[in-house]
């Protein structure tokens, strides 16, 4: 598969003249008028958006809450998820000279309460009556000049000013705007970290943070007018949020999808471009082994011959090109090696992708020029399988606190495994976690980031924004990582998810749990063991895989309770008269469990002794965004889980 070049492409729109984010629109407007910006094919009624009706819907919005008395530099709550309405109303905040202060509607009401109090909030614009009146219940005196609904549903009587979204728009057409004198250096919004634990903090984000992201990504890979990109991830996310302002600034149309369209969408509307977390590329690679396990035997036996080819081939690939971070200096021998390989494989990873690889990529439209990964590490197996397919995968890192970007990797040079190097003016240093002495590449180590995306601190907490930046401004990530020579970063875990077993060793549980979730037969799992002497495991099974393995040996799966696993295609029924049985708790299973476990483990690169599972036990419910168990990036929220199954933990390992 062919991507076109960066340098064959249009120059990027240059915005660096300009001095606060809602600036772009004006001239987004007249360079791209009649393009989609923005459509929403699964609302009703389904909207679409020209930028010349994005640009003209901002103003009439900004100058109505002007005239609900909103005044430059106040903070107004932002509590809704992703829409036309949604980026309407973010730019149409801004462009009035207030502060927006975002979550979704469906975050926990004690947080979003937390958070209004907390930014001190002047006013609420909420996507519906039903995220109202579910704040309305816990509301109590708190004090607000207005409520601006995203709907158009019809709002009751009550003692504050209300209006729908097109009463505020109707009023803004008929209200002059007030020019907001904004300064790169002002507040454009507070981002309340999700986190994986605590009370969450407001990243305080200036309009010069952001329009740093927007002015340099486009010279890592510059999208053209009218290409389309599929957006899911929340809007309000920073991660979603900045690659949102990217595209939609460089005239791309923006088509709004949800897990539960997003494999249509992907089929009818043929995207060049998504951003998106870990957990939707391995569901996508899911999806793929699913369908093959369902195959004919002689079928399955033909895709992993290709597939086994293609991976042969592609790490070779990688070695004769200096690629891989297992050996990133090949010698002349180790080189000519991989290209004898390379020559051998290639017929057979050709015939795999005109016989195999193409149908995949129909399924996510067949006109991807670069998926982008962030908001957590990439399971190796992922990176290997997407590029065996032949769909571009940039893999991103950053934080909320850095606006987010800081690396990506480049499209001429997709060093797979590595969240590639900094972005123009942006530092990465690694240093010891205990001394904060400077370590040289290729040493694990805490990274820090200094640059122009550094976030200004947290809001009214002067004590965690010492904590986070230092006197030099380097911002403490908490992440571990290392760097190549070249300055590819690698991101290997976060500080404070180390486990230390009683042996001392300290152990990342992340690359251990990508590798094991490589079974088909496991669907998530988290590595626990802080202060014991082997690390144990949670693992949610893969029902289906289970189902499939089972009837391969002409039984039928049981489990407690008739077990189902909510968002697996997969129930586990009662056993018909007569039939053989095994259970999914039982020694079999377990005997399984355990080979793949150990299989993927050893398969790891950079294997220890001290990273094998001694025991693990089942969970019979998914870590989801719904029982708190996961972000709303789909991170694990190792506190939550260790908190809820601490009784299992404990008793796994008396």
């Amino acid at each position: 598969m062919t991507h076109p070049s960066p340098r064959a492409r249009r120059k990027p729109v240059d915005y660096s003249h300009v001095q606060s984010l809602p600036d772009i629109w004006a001239q987004a407007a007249e360079r791209f008028g009649s393009t989609v910006a923005l459509h929403a094919p699964h609302q009703t009624p389904e909207l679409t958006l020209t930028y010349a009706d994005v640009h003209d819907a901002i103003q009439a919005f900004a100058a109505g809450l002007q005239a609900l008395g909103l005044g430059s530099g106040e903070k107004v709550a932002l509590f809704a998820d992703n829409s036309p309405q949604w980026f309407v109303a973010d730019q149409g905040t801004m462009l009035a000279g207030a502060v927006n202060a975002v979550r979704s509607s469906q975050a926990d009401r004690d947080e979003l309460l937390y958070i209004y109090d907390n930014s001190g909030s002047v006013g609420l614009i909420v996507d519906s009556i039903a995220a109202l009146e579910r704040l309305q219940k816990a509301w109590g005196d708190r004090p607000m000049r207005f409520i601006v609904l995203l709907s158009d549903e019809i709002l009751p009587d009550g003692p504050v000013k209300s209006l729908n979204y097109s009463q505020l728009i109707a009023l803004g057409k008929t209200t002059e705007l007030r020019p907001a004198h904004r300064s790169g250096d002002d507040i454009a919004t507070l981002i309340y970290t999700s986190g994986t634990s605590g009370r969450p903090k407001g990243v305080m984000l200036s309009h010069s943070n952001l329009l740093y992201e927007v002015s340099t990504v486009p010279y890592i890979f510059a999208p053209q007018p009218g290409e389309r990109v599929l957006s899911m991830l929340p809007s309000w996310h920073s991660y979603e949020r900045t690659f949102e302002y990217f595209v939609l600034s460089q005239g791309c149309t923006q088509i709004y999808t949800s897990i539960r369209y997003v494999k249509q969408d992907f089929k009818h509307h043929r995207p060049q471009y998504m951003v998106g977390v870990p957990r939707i590329w391995e569901s996508i690679y899911e999806g793929v082994q699913k369908q093959l396990r369902e195959q004919p035997a002689s079928k399955q036996r033909m895709v992993r011959f290709f597939l086994s080819a293609s991976e042969r081939y592609i790490l070779a690939k990688r070695t004769a090109a200096g690629l891989d971070l297992n050996t990133l200096s090949p010698s002349l021998v180790e080189k000519l090696r991989a290209i004898v390989t390379m020559v051998a494989m290639y017929p057979f990873h050709q015939l795999g992708d005109r016989l195999v690889y193409g149908k995949v990529r129909q399924a996510v439209g067949g006109e991807v020029n670069y998926l982008v990964s962030g908001g957590g590490s990439l399971a190796k197996h992922l990176d290997l399988f997407y590029e065996m397919i032949g769909v571009e995968l940039l893999q991103g890192y950053g934080l909320t606190e850095t606006s987010p970007i800081t690396n990506v990797r480049r499209p001429e040079r997709n060093f797979r495994g590595t969240s590639g190097p900094a972005l123009d003016q942006t530092e990465i240093r690694i240093v010891d976690l205990d001394s904060r002495r400077p370590l040289p590449a290729g040493q694990q180590g805490l990274i820090l980031i200094r640059g122009p995306q550094v976030m200004q601190g947290y809001y009214q907490n002067p004590e965690a924004t010492a904590k986070a930046i230092d006197q030099a401004g380097w911002f403490d990530s908490g992440d571990l990582g290392w760097v190549t020579q070249a300055g590819d970063l690698t991101i290997t875990g976060r500080a404070k998810d180390t486990i230390v077993l009683t042996s001392g060793e300290n152990i990342e549980p992340q690359p251990i749990e990508d590798a094991c979730i490589r079974s088909p037969y496991i669907d998530q799992m988290m590595l626990v063991g802080q202060d014991q002497k082997v690390l144990g495991a949670l693992i949610v099974p893969n029902l289906s895989a289970l189902q499939q393995w089972a009837m391969a040996q002409q039984k039928q799966l049981t489990a407690p309770d008739g077990c189902h696993l909510d968002g697996q295609d997969a129930t586990v029924q009662p056993p018909a008269a007569g039939s053989s049985t095994v259970a999914l708790t039982g020694r079999e299973v377990t005997s399984l469990l355990r080979q793949e476990l150990n299989r993927e483990i050893k398969n790891r690169p950079g294997y220890r002794a001290d990273d094998r599972i001694g025991p693990f036990t089942l969970l019979m419910e998914p870590f989801t965004i719904e029982n708190r168990l996961l972000t709303q990036t789909l991170k694990v929220r190792r506190p939550a889980v260790t908190n809820r199954y601490s009784g299992m933990i404990d008793k796994m390992f008396d």
